[in-house]
């Protein structure tokens, strides 16, 4: 089973949580995504969402030649792949910008937010259908939009940075500050207790993986728990009790 480099990051990067994770218990469901407007369930272990992220990085690093300390601006909305995106940017040495999506190197955007990436003028842009399964767009994307769904198949489950991210180095924009790898895992573990989340906690969500509102709660403090994650898109409120019993749901936890 094929768990690439990820394994020899540093503890202190976003990386390294998911190193700690999938050392503890590779095979356990870490993320469960639900989209209430169309019925989707998608469920990621550990394994699974590694395979993501190398696959991620590797057409960042090797597909679109990025460098680390360039950034990546993500469009997304709530949703399965927002985490692969964000944890495969990270894992690239890139800064995820959640602020403004201008001057970006990388932007990476869904159906809905087509037009601003477009404008924002990317050296890169790559679009996501966010269709089941990750599969790509059904009609003909502008030149030079890459397809995720098209494009990322063909890249290696393994991922090498060429240049290991570095703790201390910048890993993200938000709110007008710029946070690096370590301030990340800290903030990540201060949240993981603000929420009461203990080791094998499972947490229900509709915060976005790629937004403010949920970069630490719906992704990097469960990781940093070894804890897992059910992120709901479109939320249906009657459907709620139901599925935090399903799911075994140890705390709920959505935006006000």
């Amino acid at each position: 089973m094929p768990l690439g480099s990820i394994l020899v990051a540093h503890p202190e990067t976003p990386a390294g949580l998911i190193a700690a994770a999938l050392a503890a218990e590779p095979a356990k469901p870490f993320l469960t995504f639900y989209d209430d407007a169309t019925g989707e369930r998608v469920e990621l272990s550990l394994t699974t969402l590694e395979n993501w992220v190398a696959k991620t990085a590797n057409l960042l690093q090797d597909g679109l030649a990025t460098e680390p300390g360039e950034r990546a601006a993500l469009l997304l909305p709530a949703h399965w792949q927002a985490a692969v995106w964000m944890l495969a940017a990270w894992s690239a040495g890139l800064v995820v910008d959640l602020d403004a999506p201008a001057g970006a190197e990388v932007v990476v955007t869904g159906p809905e937010r087509f037009e601003e990436a477009l404008v924002a003028g990317g050296r890169d842009t790559v679009a996501l259908a966010l269709r089941p399964l990750g599969g790509p767009f059904t009609e003909t994307l502008p030149p030079g939009v890459l397809d995720y769904g098209v494009e990322v198949p063909s890249y290696a489950d393994a991922f090498t940075p060429y240049v290991p991210p570095d703790p201390t180095a910048p890993a993200l924009v938000v709110g007008g500050h710029t946070l690096t790898c370590a301030d990340l895992t800290n903030a990540a573990r201060v949240r993981a207790d603000e929420l009461g989340l203990e080791t094998g906690a499972r947490v229900l969500t509709d915060t976005n993986p790629a937004g403010s509102d949920g970069y630490l709660d719906a992704l990097l403090a469960p990781l940093a728990r070894q804890a897992s994650v059910v992120l709901v898109r479109n939320l249906d409120e009657t459907a709620l009790e139901r599925r935090a019993t399903n799911e075994k749901v140890t705390l709920t936890h959505l935006r006000g």
